[in-house]
């Protein structure tokens, strides 16, 4: 893997020809069938999800969607979901869960929409109903980074048995712009946030927060079929778990030992 700079990889995830979710879907899947809406306010074209067959097994797909032209991002809001997308991919993962399907998502978005309309209609409660859920999801979960991975709006399909990043994809507590116009008021230091953030698949991994690095070829055919090898991997050790209960405190446990924190005696420590 070529070792480039955050502020590279935020370039090249951002090229229209690599591949989108609709190029796995249709590469990857056999007999894809999308299913709309949240069943409580509106269909959200933001977030894609359906039902298919991987190698000869059923699985529900789940991912952001965004477009190569202007109309397709404007029609996709430019992957930046509202309550209602993550509330279809809830509902989706709970038919999963029913039928015995594993869940494989895509994840690739700046972030959830910060709209008036998204926050009127309970889009932090969206978000972390799915985290919430997902984690005692009662079926095999991967997600897979392959492209931006950025704020709650992207850790809503990220909480899985198996987290991948594709090697130049992002995934981050923030998005550099935004990180660069909060800290520093000039959303032109974004280059600058990206490299503090620390928020590459290499880090990433260093840091034990990913299971793998997908490594991405020299086409977008490469990078496609490489994904489909990473996902078949992840399903067939999975697979292996028959157990439900063991999987889902393997998943708790993994997102428990996330982060360090060291407490401290606040009278001992007072002013410092």
């Amino acid at each position: 893997m070529a070792n480039k700079t955050a502020s590279e990889k935020m370039r090249i995830i951002h090229d229209t020809k690599r591949p989108m979710l609709s190029d796995y879907i249709n590469e990857l899947f056999d007999d894809f069938v999308e299913l709309h809406g949240d069943r409580y306010f509106a269909d959200d074209h933001a977030i894609m999800a359906g039902i298919g067959y991987f190698n000869g097994t059923p699985v529900t797909v789940i991912g952001h969607r965004k477009g190569r032209t202007i109309e397709q991002n404007m029609d996709a809001n430019f992957g930046m979901a509202n309550p209602e997308g993550y509330r279809k991919a809830l509902r989706l993962a709970h038919q999963a869960e029913k039928f015995h399907r594993p869940v494989i998502n895509f994840v690739d978005t700046s972030g959830a929409y910060p709209g008036a309309g998204a926050e009127e209609r309970g889009q932090g409660e969206a978000i972390a109903r799915c985290l919430y859920e997902f984690i005692e999801l009662r079926t095999p979960v991967v997600s897979i980074v392959t492209g931006e991975g950025g704020s709650g709006g992207a850790l809503a399909l990220a909480v899985a048995d198996r987290v991948l990043m594709l090697e130049n994809a992002i995934y981050s507590v923030v998005s550099p712009r935004a990180c660069a116009s909060i800290l520093w008021k000039d959303p032109k230091r974004e280059g600058e946030a990206a490299e503090a953030l620390r928020l590459t698949a290499q880090d990433l991994y260093e840091f034990g927060m990913i299971e793998g690095i997908v490594p991405e070829g020299q086409s977008a055919a490469h990078i496609i079929r490489n994904v489909g090898r990473a996902l078949r991997d992840q399903l067939a050790e999975l697979s292996v778990e028959t157990d439900i209960d063991i999987l889902l405190q393997k998943r708790y446990e993994k997102f428990r030992k996330i982060g360090v924190f060291r407490q401290i005696n606040q009278d001992e420590n007072e002013g410092v």
